[in-house]
Formats: structure tokens, sequence, C-alpha cells
């Protein structure tokens, strides 16, 4: 190879290598150029692109694009599954399908949203659900406690708003929650025309008070006069 194509090659490893924040390496020693199609077609359904490549280009390139977990691996024939925008479950899942299949493929680790794993890892990662469905159930956890602590704290209000409104209604049919009505006025202050009135003389009385006098006056006077005997 060139040196301008070496260095052609090394450019577009590093331009992938800095998209992907997730790579799958594996060891595809045995598998036919057919088999290696039918993975790289397989993958690119997933938003992956499958590449086989030479070691010392790609530890360049690894060096390069700052990713030097990635040298530690590239030992024997190796091929990287590049996930980009991809569904990396799915991806995982499609190699290590074609591991068991073939018998011959293995993975060998790779790099996981920025983070190297080994090849357990990455048997494990395909052993999950697929990405909608892994969406799901992790949905699921979160809002079903957040609608349990949800209903934790709205229940009570529910109930005081119940317990107020039923108040309010009760209020309203005994007549409490009308305009308060004028207070009366002071005993004292009542009782004081009435006084008033008992102090002044009725005409009545006073026409028998002279009578009487008139009378008394009377009597006296006869009294007073001598025996004509």
């Amino acid at each position: 190879m060139l040196k301008r194509d070496k260095e052609r090659v090394v450019a577009e490893l590093v331009e992938r290598l800095r998209a992907s924040d997730t790579l799958i390496v594996a060891d595809y020693r045995g598998l036919t150029m057919s088999e290696i199609d039918g993975v790289r077609t397989e993958l690119l359904k997933h938003g992956a692109r499958f590449s086989v490549v030479k070691n010392t280009l790609t530890k360049r390139a690894a060096e390069e694009a700052g990713v030097t977990s990635l040298i530690e691996l590239l030992e024997g024939p190796t091929a990287i599954a590049f996930v980009i925008d991809g569904d990396m479950v799915a991806v995982a899942k499609s190699l290590n399908d074609t591991a068991r299949q073939t018998k011959v493929l293995t993975l060998k680790g790779g790099i996981l949203q920025g983070q190297p794993v080994g090849a357990g890892e990455m048997v494990r990662l395909a052993s999950l659900p697929p990405a909608n469905v892994l969406q799901g159930q992790v949905l699921g956890a979160v809002v079903g406690p957040l609608n349990a602590i949800v209903g934790l704290f709205t229940a009570p209000l529910r109930d005081l708003v119940g317990v107020i409104d039923a108040r309010i209604s009760q209020l309203q049919e005994q007549g409490e929650t009308a305009e308060p009505q004028p207070e009366p006025a002071p005993a004292e202050e009542a009782a004081e025309p009435e006084a008033e009135a008992d102090a002044e003389p009725q005409p009545e009385a006073e026409a028998e008070t002279q009578e009487a006098q008139e009378s008394k006056t009377q009597e006296e006077s006869k009294e007073e006069e001598p025996n004509g005997n």
C-alpha cells in the first residue's frame, strides 16, 4: 500500500473513531468474504459500519484520535463495528448471533459510550432487549414510583379540599354565611327613654291630686267655723 493510501486510511479511521462513542471489536478469523459481507449488510440495518482494518494503521489512528484504550484490542485479524447513530444493543446482538452460528467470529470487547469494556460486557450487552423495549422498561420503572409519590402528596390535599367544601355547604344551609345583622342596642341605652317617661307626671294623676287637696281644705274649714248653737 502506498504511503498516501495509508494516510488516507488513517484519516478515515480517525474520523470514524472520533464520531463513534461505541465500538465493537471482533476477531473475524475464519469468516469467508461472503460471510463478512453478510455481517456488514446486517449491521448497516442497525446503523453501524463494519470494517476489516489493519492493526498498524488502526493503532496510529487510535493514537491520533485519542482513543488509546482501543490499542490493546488490536491483536490478530480485527474487524470493528463503528456505531455512530445506530442501536448498539442490536449491533452487539447481531455480532453475538453470528459468533454463535459460525463458531468462528469472536468478540474481543470494545468501547461502550466512551468507556472501554471487555468481551464479557459485550455479550451481556447483546443479551439486553432492543433499545425501544429497554427504553419503555426504564421509563416505566421511573414513572411508576413518581406517580406513587405524587399520589401520596396529592391525596391529603384532595381530602382537605373535600372537607372544606363540605363545611362551606353546611354553613350555607344553616345561613351562617349570610351577612351579619346589626347588633341590638345595649340594654341600658334602651331603658333610658322608659325611665324618663316614668319621671314625667301624667295629667290625670295631677288632677286627682289637686281634687284631694281641695277636699281636705274644705273639711278643715268646716271644723274651724264657730258653732251657732
